[in-house]
C-alpha cells in the first residue's frame, strides 16, 4: 500500500514492527518526526492503544475485525482519507 500511495505522488512512509517486546529503541523518535502515525491492525487497536500511552504521540486507527487481511486499495483508501483531513 505504501509503495502504491508513493507511486501516486503521496508522501508517505512504511515501518514493519517485526517484535513488540521490547519496542525498538528508537521507535519513539521515529514516530515523533511524522505529522500523521497512520496504523493499520486487523483487531481493535491494540498496538495504536500501547504506542499512544509508551510514546505520547497520537495515533490514527485504521482497524478491522474481519479475520481477513487488508486489501492493498482499501487500505490506499482509507490512508488517503486520513490524509486529506
Amino acid at each position: 500500500a505504501a509503495d502504491k500511495l508513493r507511486d501516486s505522488g503521496r508522501s508517505v512512509s512504511s515501518a514493519h514492527l517485526r517484535y513488540l517486546n521490547p519496542f525498538p529503541t528508537n521507535l519513539g523518535e521515529v514516530l515523533g518526526g511524522f505529522e500523521k502515525v497512520i496504523i493499520p491492525e486487523i483487531n481493535m487497536g491494540q498496538l495504536s492503544m500501547i504506542i499512544r500511552s509508551r510514546f505520547l504521540i497520537d495515533t490514527i486507527g485504521i482497524n478491522l475485525v474481519r479475520g481477513r487481511p487488508f486489501g492493498i486499495d482499501e487500505l490506499c483508501n482509507r490512508v488517503i482519507e486520513e490524509m486529506d483531513k
